[in-house]
C-alpha cells in the first residue's frame, strides 16, 4: 500500500503539502494541487481515514440514530440530515433504536465508539435526564422531533400539540362535533402532544371529551385497522377520524373501504405527517403537514455551526405544522 511519504517524493512537494492538498487547503496552488492529485492516483493512494482522525481530532463522520429505517416518515428524515452533511463533505453512519430503551442505549454506544465528531438522536424510549447526562460526555449530541428542556440548543422540534388542535379543529370548523380519535402510543412525547392538541381544541369549541372516542394504538396501518374496527364496534357515534399519522390513517382507510364506507360522504378522515404517499391514498389524504425533511436538514446545520464553526447557517429551532387540505374531509350537515 502506497504511503503519504512516496505521494511527496513522486510530487515532487513537501508532506505538509500532501496534507494541505488532502484536507482542501486553498493555500496551495492549482498547478500543484493538480500534481499531487496525479502522484495520489498514479500511486493508487488512499488516505487513512483512522490517521487523519486521531491527526485532527475529526472523524468528519456524524452518528445519526433512527427509530426505524424502513417507512417514508424516516426515509425524509434520513435524507435531509444526509444531504446537507454530504453538500459539507461530511459523512454519516446511521443505526436504529426500534423505540425500546436498551436497543437505543445500545445504537448510542455504538455511534460513539465510531469516533463520530457529533450525534443526532431520533429517540422515543430513552428519558429526558439520560439524554441530559449524557449531553456531558466528549460527544456532542442533537436531537431531532424532540424538545428536551434542559438542552433547548440542541433540539430541532414540532410543535406536536399545534399539529393535534389544528387537526380537529378543522373538522370542527366543517361542521363535526362527534370526532374519533385515533393516538399514537402514549410513551411516546409527540404522540401524548398530538393527543393534547385534539382535547384542547374540543375543549375551547365546548364540546364534550368522550373517551370512548379515544383509542390508543401503534404509529403503523395496523394500529388503525385496530382503532377504525373499535369505534365501529362501539355504541358512540362519528361522523369524523383525526389519526395521529398517516400510515394509522391508510389502514383505517382500508378498514373503511372494506365494510362499505364511503369516504368522506360516510366518514372524513385526516392524518399527521404528509408524508410521500398522502396524496396518493383514495380519497387524498388531508392531513397536518410535519415537515421531517426540513427538520433533518436543519439538525445537520446545527452540527455544522456548533461542531465545525460553519457560522454561515441560520438555525430555526421550533417548526410549526400546517394544515394540508385534501379530498378526505367534508362539510357535515
Amino acid at each position: 500500500m502506497a504511503t503519504i511519504y512516496e505521494v511527496s517524493e513522486l510530487a515532487k512537494v513537501s508532506l505538509a503539502t500532501v496534507s494541505r492538498v488532502m484536507n482542501g487547503n486553498t493555500r496551495v496552488s492549482e498547478k500543484t494541487r493538480d500534481r499531487v492529485l496525479c502522484a495520489m492516483k498514479e500511486l493508487d493512494y488512499r488516505p487513512n481515514s483512522i490517521a487523519q482522525s486521531l491527526a485532527s481530532n475529526r472523524s468528519n463522520c456524524i452518528g445519526l440514530l433512527v427509530s426505524e429505517i424502513h417507512g417514508p416518515f424516516f426515509g425524509q428524515m434520513m435524507s435531509g440530515v444526509e444531504t446537507e452533511l454530504r453538500a459539507a463533505g461530511k459523512h454519516v453512519i446511521i443505526t436504529t433504536g426500534h423505540s425500546e430503551e436498551d436497543k437505543e442505549k445500545d445504537g448510542i454506544e455504538f455511534l460513539i465508539s465510531r469516533n463520530c465528531d457529533a450525534i443526532i438522536l431520533h429517540v422515543e424510549a430513552v428519558s429526558d435526564e439520560y439524554l441530559v447526562e449524557l449531553s456531558k460526555g466528549k460527544t456532542p449530541i442533537y436531537l431531532i422531533s424532540r424538545h428536551v428542556g434542559e438542552l433547548p440548543d440542541n433540539c430541532i422540534s414540532l410543535d406536536n400539540e399545534l399539529g393535534g388542535f389544528i387537526a380537529t379543529q378543522s373538522l370542527i370548523e366543517k361542521g363535526h362535533r362527534n370526532i374519533a380519535y385515533l393516538a399514537g402510543p402514549q410513551y411516546k412525547a409527540d404522540a401524548i402532544a398530538r393527543l393534547q392538541g385534539h382535547k384542547r381544541a374540543l375543549s375551547e369549541n365546548n364540546i364534550a371529551i368522550n373517551e370512548q372516542l379515544i383509542f390508543e394504538a401503534e404509529f403503523k396501518e395496523q394500529g388503525g385497522i385496530e382503532g377504525l374496527r373499535y369505534f365501529l364496534q362501539g355504541k358512540a357515534a362519528f361522523s369524523a377520524l383525526v389519526c395521529a399519522n398517516d400510515e394509522m390513517a391508510s389502514g383505517a382507510m382500508t378498514y373503511a373501504r372494506e365494510h362499505n364506507l364511503h369516504m368522506p360522504k360516510d366518514l372524513s378522515v385526516i392524518g399527521f405527517d404528509n408524508v410521500v404517499f398522502a396524496p396518493h391514498l383514495y380519497p387524498k389524504l388531508t392531513t397536518v403537514d410535519n415537515p421531517v425533511n426540513k427538520m433533518g436538514s436543519m439538525a445537520a446545520k446545527l452540527v455544522l455551526k456548533d461542531v465545525y464553526q460553519q457560522e454561515q447557517h441560520d438555525i430555526q429551532q421550533l417548526f410549526e405544522p400546517s394544515l394540508i387540505m385534501r379530498d378526505s374531509v367534508a362539510e357535515f350537515s
